[in-house]
């Protein structure tokens, strides 16, 4: 098990690592078990993966390396700065860059060897004029609208592309579009999307095409192409949410019990009073809140379902508002003598998914986990 350099922690996740308020525990092994997973699934699309956004809060630099051992030969990412850490963890990849690009920044792209995703006439215009003008020989990919009305040439800027082909240094190394609904089996956007890319990709014939993501895999083999591009799931995110997850849970977050309180029955807790005590209780002050990733829309209303910590192997519910730096459990029903000051409980892992937490917030997994904050101790295990 590693630690990074900034925020080192013990071996023992669970461990009292002086000063550390919070443990983030990535599985690394947990993370090539679901690429590979999902690279089964697409056999014989090749498997790439999305380490966008630091890979979802698990760290670009640790996850793009594990999963280049693993054997990934693919990467996407969103920014130049996040292309230049994949870069560093993956010397032979093939990397895109899904942001595009931009005025300017040829150098920064030729300097890594990276791919821009280009989706756009001045777009691919200035890209073509660094081309030309540096005599570089970088390849792009070619992002094209089948529905998501966001990123990409419309089908008909796409079809007037088809003559650069003729030039054998055209620059084009993927043809890529991207799903609306994937996580909705039923959706009739899934259905007009492959059949519109199908038909487009068949026109730019040689080159590599790509559509599915996570959830997308799931849909069946029509969605692969040759190119799938999984991120959330790699993460344990369920790519599909209408049945039980296929992937592994990931990430475990701790955060350290920083006071018990007792309070009575009829006492407030929290900003706002919104969680009153409806017996003599013991709640938890835990050093976690919304300025560590954990939203303040899951705090406890009364009245309310509310969003739950394991404590010494306890759901426990959280009580009252949270804070920027703390929140409050009930742990009423836990043994006295199982939790004190100093204790660990478990806000992620355990049972507790992104998904689940992704409720609390009214979000989504991604957003849980790409919202973690740099606060915790982060513990990698695995990975070699």
């Amino acid at each position: 098990m590693t630690a990074d350099s900034a925020t080192a922690a013990p071996a023992d996740d669970t461990a009292h690592a002086a000063g550390a308020t919070g443990i983030l525990t990535i599985d690394l092994d947990a993370i090539v078990a679901n690429w590979r997973k999902l690279e089964s699934k697409a056999v014989p699309a090749e498997c790439a993966a999305v380490v966008k956004a630091d890979a979802y809060g698990c760290g670009i630099a640790p996850v793009t390396r594990a999963l280049a051992r693993a054997g990934c030969k693919t990467f996407f990412v969103a920014t130049l700065d996040e292309a230049r850490a994949a870069r560093e963890a993956a010397r032979n990849a093939a990397i895109y860059v899904l942001d595009g690009f931009f005025s300017g920044s040829g150098k920064l792209f030729a300097a890594i060897d990276c791919r821009p995703v280009i989706g756009d006439a001045i777009e691919l215009a200035e890209w073509d004029a660094f081309r030309r003008d540096s005599g570089w020989q970088g390849l792009a990919a070619i992002h094209i609208d089948t529905g998501m009305n966001r990123l990409g040439f419309p089908i008909n800027e796409a079809q007037a592309l088809l003559p650069r082909l003729q030039n054998a240094n055209h620059g084009i190394g993927l043809v890529m579009s991207h799903l609306v609904s994937a996580e909705l089996l039923g959706a009739s956007t899934n259905a007009r999307q492959v059949a519109a890319f199908r038909e487009i990709a068949s026109l730019y014939a040689g080159i590599p095409a790509s559509l599915a993501n996570s959830s997308g895999i799931f849909l069946g083999s029509q969605f692969h192409f040759d190119l799938v591009r999984p991120g959330a799931a790699l993460y344990g995110i369920n790519p599909t949410p209408e049945a039980d997850t296929p992937v592994q849970p990931v990430v475990d977050l701790k955060a350290r019990v920083v006071q018990i309180r007792h309070v009575e029955r009829g006492d407030m807790v929290g900003y706002g009073g919104t969680w009153t005590a409806r017996r003599p209780s013991r709640i938890a002050i835990v050093a976690a809140g919304y300025a560590d990733g954990y939203f303040r829309a899951a705090g406890g209303v009364d009245g309310a379902r509310t969003a739950e910590v394991m404590a010494a192997g306890q759901r426990c519910p959280v009580a009252g508002r949270i804070s920027m730096d703390l929140m409050a459990i009930d742990v009423t029903d836990v043994p006295t003598h199982a939790l004190r000051r100093g204790s660990m409980v478990t806000l992620l892992g355990g049972g507790i998914t992104a998904d689940e937490l992704a409720i609390h917030f009214g979000t989504i997994g991604y957003e849980v986990l790409s919202s973690l904050g740099r606060r915790y101790a982060r513990v990698y295990k695995g990975g070699a």
